[in-house]
C-alpha cells in the first residue's frame, strides 16, 4: 500500500511540473486525473463500507469448551458495482477456526456472495465473542484500508469440558479410595472422634463426652455420611479476560474431572463452592452427573468470594471432618487455607489441593505432606496423568 501511494504522489508531482514548464490539455487532464484518483477511491470505500454485508452462525447454541462446532460466515455484494479487496479478521484470543481465512482476499461482483465453511473451537469456558471479528476493505488502487467493525457479532455461552480420567494420581498409592467400605458403604452406627477446633457444637456426641470426658463429636450416622468431599475456588482473581478465562475455565476442569471419576466408579460425594454464601452439592453416582454439571456450567466467580472464608464454613458445619478424602481445588495457598487443611489432615483426613497456577511449583509443594498432598497444575496443561 505504500509503494502506491508513493507512486501516486510521484505522478502528481510529475504532473504539476508538466503543466508549470508545458502547459496544454494533455498535461492538465493529466493532472485532474492523476488527482481525481484517491479522491474516488475513498468515494468507493465509503459506499462499500456502508452497502456491505456479512452474516454468521454457528452450528449450535449450547457451545463446549474444546469440542469443534460448525460454524460459517457469508459475504454478501447486494450492488451494481464490484466489491474488490476484502478480508476478513477473526477472534483469536479465545477462540480459532480449523481453516484460516486471515490471508485471503476476496472479489465480489454485483449480486455475488462467498460461503465460507469451517468448525470454530472455543478454547475456554466462559462468556465471549466468536467469529468473524472485522472486516478489512481495500480499494482498486491499493491506496486506503477501512476497517469494518462487524455488527451483531456472535457472543458465545461456552460450558466446560468434561475430562475423563483413568486415574487420581495424587491418590494412586493410597488404599483408601479403592475400597467399597470406605467410600461406597454407610455405617448403621454412629461413630466418633475427638473434637477439634472448627467443629460445630451440634455435632458434638454428649453421650461419648460424658463417658471419656473429653469432648467428643460425630463422624457419621447412617445415608448422612459421604466419604468424599470436594471443594472449588470461584473467586475471580483478575479483571483482564486473557488472565481470568484461562484460569477458571482450568479450575472448573480440574473440579468437574475429580468430580466425574468418583460419579463414574458411583462413589458418592459432596462438592463445595462459594456463591454469595456456601452451595452444596451431592451426588451419589454417575445418573446425577448431568444435572450436578449444569449447576457447575452456571457458577459466577467474583472477587467477593474468597476461598478461606468459603472453607472455614464448610469446616464449620462439621460434616466434612467425617471423610476421608477431601479435595481442594484452588488458585491461591492462604495462611488460613493452609491452617484448615492441616486441622483436617491431623483429625485423620486425607487432603489433597490442587493448586491451578504458572508459579514456581517447587515452594508449593514443599508445604505438602503425606496426609495434605499439594499438585500444582499449570493453567494451559492437560489434566490426564497430573491430578
Amino acid at each position: 500500500m505504500k509503494v502506491h501511494r508513493c507512486l501516486l504522489v510521484g505522478l502528481w508531482v510529475l504532473a504539476l511540473t508538466a503543466i508549470s514548464f508545458y502547459g496544454g490539455a494533455i498535461s492538465y487532464g493529466f493532472f485532474f486525473g492523476v488527482t481525481l484518483v484517491p479522491v474516488i477511491s475513498l468515494i468507493y470505500l465509503l459506499c462499500v463500507y456502508f452497502r456491505f454485508k456479512i452474516y454468521q452462525e454457528t452450528g449450535k447454541k449450547n457451545l463446549v469448551c474444546g469440542q469443534p462446532t460448525p460454524y460459517f460466515f457469508i459475504l454478501q455484494n447486494e450492488d451494481w458495482f464490484a466489491y474488490t479487496g476484502i478480508s476478513v479478521r477473526m477472534h483469536s484470543s479465545f477462540s480459532y477456526v480449523e481453516e484460516s481465512f486471515e490471508n485471503v482476499e476476496y472479489e465480489l461482483l454485483p449480486g455475488d456472495k462467498s460461503i465460507c465453511e469451517t468448525t470454530l473451537v472455543c478454547k475456554y469456558r466462559g462468556e465471549y465473542e466468536i467469529g468473524v471479528r472485522e472486516v478489512v476493505l481495500t480499494d482498486f488502487f491499493r491506496l486506503f484500508r477501512f476497517h469494518y467493525v462487524v455488527s451483531g457479532q456472535i457472543k458465545a455461552v461456552v460450558s466446560p469440558a468434561v475430562v475423563q480420567i483413568q486415574e487420581l494420581k495424587s491418590i494412586a498409592d493410597l488404599p483408601v479410595p479403592v475400597q467399597r467400605d470406605t467410600l461406597g458403604s454407610t455405617e448403621p452406627d454412629i461413630l466418633v472422634r475427638d473434637y477439634v477446633e472448627g467443629d460445630s457444637l451440634k455435632q458434638v456426641h454428649w453421650k461419648a463426652t460424658a463417658r471419656e470426658q473429653k469432648l467428643k463429636v460425630r463422624v457419621m450416622t447412617g445415608k448422612e455420611n459421604q466419604s468424599i468431599s470436594i471443594f472449588c475456588d470461584t473467586r475471580r482473581y483478575s479483571e483482564d479476560m486473557r488472565e481470568f478465562l484461562p484460569l477458571e475455565n482450568k479450575i472448573l476442569e480440574a473440579f468437574l474431572a475429580v468430580s466425574y471419576y468418583f460419579a463414574g466408579a458411583d462413589k458418592a460425594f459432596n462438592a463445595y463452592y462459594g456463591q454469595s454464601g456456601v452451595v452444596r452439592n451431592h451426588v451419589e453416582d454417575v445418573s446425577g452427573f448431568d444435572d450436578f454439571y449444569h449447576r457447575v456450567s452456571e457458577i459466577n466467580f467474583d472477587r467477593k468470594e474468597h476461598p478461606q472464608d468459603v472453607l472455614e464454613q464448610v469446616t464449620g458445619q462439621g460434616i466434612i471432618w467425617g471423610n476421608s478424602l477431601v479435595f481442594c481445588v484452588l488458585h491461591e495457598l492462604s495462611p488460613v487455607i493452609l491452617d484448615i487443611t492441616e486441622r483436617l489432615a491431623a483429625g485423620g483426613v486425607i487432603v489433597v489441593i490442587y493448586v491451578i497456577t504458572d508459579e514456581d511449583p517447587k515452594e508449593l509443594v514443599k508445604q505438602g505432606s503425606t496426609r495434605r498432598r499439594i499438585v500444582v497444575l499449570p493453567v494451559e496443561a492437560a489434566l490426564e496423568g497430573r491430578l
